[in-house]
């Protein structure tokens, strides 16, 4: 099954086999935590997100470094630096090679960082390209913020609609697709579109520095429901997620309805994910509203109760008591390939 290895095989495997402990090491590996803190001095912290993109094609340079950059906002730290592994296939490997460097470029200076370093091959058998990325940015110590913050009561506000990068990627990957099945042009273009709205670095680093969070975290795969799962499970809380609030743009609907595909399981970067005090919603929501960002309330924050995530739909209940939620993206490239 493609998509990130199952928790249980990470704890089992990879959690037990990290060399030699670090004092220097705030947060290191971890379910649920979106970059690594390190210790510099007693002042500062420098924020490490390393990521890879597999799921999408058209647009693999602009999400290389929007994606890994998201991961060291949501934890106070502005993105200053980036680095690649890029794996491309041997067919046209200089012409892919330009067009994702040219993305790759314009993301960068749209951040404000700097391409510092990586490794770039041609890779036999690959069918696609592949890029393995790492973000670096820096923090002071104590205004980082980590997804294990979450407290009962906060409750949960998210930035933006859902699954924008995944309306994105299948508008693009598979615009033929959906034009067969009678999604109209107009609708591919927006949802297209919807990829240059990936970046959460501005609205986290302006919850972040009016100490509005005391968690955040960066839905990617998995989704909604997957990003609220692994802030339950590292702040060791329950998590009401209240599904008719979440917001779906009417081309995400379109698109998802089209291939059968459940929204808030499929890929969001794009979206925040914050929880956030009562006594300071107000102030979160016109703090990412000044951005010309829209913020709403989605959930709130419990005692942990047996289960991660509580999705209300109405009167009725379900319940996700596994951290790992297998994202939409993958499913069905799997069952159209």
């Amino acid at each position: 099954m493609p998509g990130k290895m199952p928790p249980k095989i990470m704890e089992k495997i990879v959690y037990n086999r990290l060399g030699v402990p670090d004092p220097s090491v705030l947060v290191g590996p971890a379910i649920g935590e979106d970059a690594a803190i390190i210790g510099i001095g007693d002042i500062l912290a420098l924020v490490v997100h390393s990521d890879a993109i597999s799921g999408a094609s058209e647009f693999l340079g602009w999400l290389a470094v929007h994606v890994a950059a998201n991961d060291v906002s949501v934890r106070g730290a502005k993105p200053r630096w980036f680095l690649m592994s890029l794996f491309l296939p041997e067919a046209s490997a200089e012409d892919l090679l330009d067009k994702i460097m040219s993305q790759v470029d314009r993301a960068a200076k749209e951040l404000g960082m700097m391409v510092v370093g990586g490794h770039t091959e041609r890779t036999p058998g690959l069918s696609k390209p592949l890029v393995g990325t790492m973000a670096i940015g820096l923090a002071e110590r104590n205004r980082v913020v980590t997804t294990s913050g979450a407290g009962a009561g906060d409750y949960l506000i998210m930035s933006k609609t859902a699954a924008l990068e995944g309306t994105a990627i299948l508008c693009t990957d598979f615009a033929s697709l959906l034009r067969s099945r009678g999604v109209s042009n107009n609708v591919l273009n927006v949802g297209s579109s919807f990829l240059f709205r990936v970046s959460v670095v501005n609205e986290a680093l302006a919850l972040a520095e009016r100490r509005l969070a005391t968690a955040m975290h960066d839905p990617t795969e998995g989704g909604i429901l997957g990003g609220v799962a692994e802030m339950a499970y590292a702040s060791r809380k329950t998590i009401e997620l209240w599904a008719d609030r979440v917001p779906v743009a009417e081309e995400t609907k379109i698109v998802a309805e089209t291939l059968n595909i459940d929204v808030l399981r499929l890929i969001s970067s794009g979206s925040l994910l914050a929880s956030i005090p009562p006594d300071k919603v107000n102030e979160a929501i016109m703090a990412l509203k000044s951005l010309n960002v829209e913020a709403n309330v989605v959930g709130r924050v419990k005692e942990y109760n047996g289960h991660f995530v509580e999705v209300m739909r109405g009167s009725s209940v379900t319940y996700v008591d596994e951290i790992y939620v297998m994202d939409e993206i993958y499913r069905f490239w799997e069952d159209w390939a």
